[in-house]
């Protein structure tokens, strides 16, 4: 049965980071990476001073600045200092409870959403908040713990793959929630083939841990639309939002975005109508199982009821009994039931019923 797991790691406070250190014998520090681009060059590098973050926010190219742990309030404060954050954004980010929106603060936007994996190890959903901060000429992202599957996108962005190095930053957040939304599919996809053997059990021989599956299936699905519908919402909002941090030529790729997720819900409401199909079969399955049984051991009752009564009546403790006495009497006794049984299953066939 898959579960849905947060996983949340609270690091130590900010410190400056050596990749090359062993991770097995020195403490886990939160890291913060920066990715600074234009058409002509990409520089990715680790930083270990929060106040070089302020000179990014002045360079006529596109910063991406992503923080391993949002929750350290050192670092989020220092953050915010130096990019001039609203205490209430302070507090969201920290915040791992957050259901998605968004917020315009006038010269950057908040956005707020989760972030689903599926583990096959763990045979879990993972989920996990992502805070992303839009401004003008940088994107700043906040996560749980360190780790996560934007690598293709650094890539893309280091060996100018696509459009990516000719846009602005409204591009990169658009990039970041494409990539995001499309993890939704590829969990969607995993429930589904998990769906269709739950389905096959159904249809063979189901159990009652086929049902204890089926009911957990559901709930992650339910999970899963908890979390995205809220983002729907959120693209939405994005899409009507009156700001110079959007460029109208952003629009069509927020549409799409609005597109995938519609597609993400009507699968997950699809696979909710057959997971109901599949407990409802389970269900009939059950009761015509019972039934079968049921009516298997009326038939035995009803062969035996009469061989019940003759011994019932060879049993009574008479004194006279002629039957008793007679030399034949047990044997044909034994062939009259015989023969009455015989005859009963023959009827019951033929009258299929067996």
């Amino acid at each position: 049965m898959t579960r849905v797991i947060r996983r949340k790691q609270k690091l130590p406070a900010f410190a400056a980071t050596d990749e090359s250190r062993n991770a097995q014998t020195q403490p886990k520090r939160t890291r913060v990476t920066v990715l600074d681009y234009n058409e002509q060059r990409a520089d990715y590098r680790t930083i270990a001073n929060i106040e070089e973050c302020a000179a990014f926010k002045h360079l006529d190219s596109v910063t991406w600045i992503n923080v391993d742990d949002g929750s350290e309030p050192a670092l989020v404060g220092a953050l915010a200092k130096t990019l001039g954050f609203h205490p209430l954004m302070q507090e969201d980010i920290q915040n791992a409870d957050q259901r998605a929106k968004v917020e315009d603060h006038g010269d950057h936007l908040y956005i707020a959403l989760k972030m689903l994996d599926y583990s096959e190890q763990r045979d879990s959903i993972e989920v996990e908040q992502l805070s992303l901060v839009l401004g003008a000429g940088y994107v700043i992202t906040f996560q749980e713990r360190a780790g996560d599957f934007f690598e293709p996108l650094r890539a893309r962005i280091r060996e100018s793959v696509g459009r990516i190095r000719r846009l602005n930053a409204d591009f990169l957040a658009y990039s970041l929630l494409d990539i995001i939304i499309d993890r939704y599919f590829s969990i969607l996809e995993r429930l589904g083939e998990r769906i269709e053997s739950v389905e096959d059990a159904v249809a063979s021989r189901p159990r009652p841990e086929t049902l204890r599956t089926l009911h957990g299936l559901k709930r992650d699905l339910l999970f899963m639309r908890k979390a995205i519908w809220p983002l729907k919402e959120t693209v939405a909002s994005l899409r009507h939002l009156t700001t110079p941090l959007i460029a109208k030529t952003t629009q069509p790729f927020l549409r799409d975005l609005q597109d995938h997720l519609e597609q993400v819900i009507e699968g997950i409401d699809t696979y909710h109508s057959l997971l109901a199909d599949a407990r409802a079969t389970y269900l009939a399955t059950q009761s015509n199982r019972t039934n079968t049984i049921m009516k298997v051991l009326a038939v035995f009752s009803a062969v035996f009821m009469p061989l019940t009564f003759i011994t019932g009546v060879f049993g009574m403790n008479f004194r006279i009994m002629p039957p008793l006495d007679w030399e034949w009497g047990f044997a044909v006794t034994l062939a009259s039931m015989t023969v009455i049984g015989l005859a009963m299953a023959a009827f019951f066939v033929r009258k299929r019923w067996l």
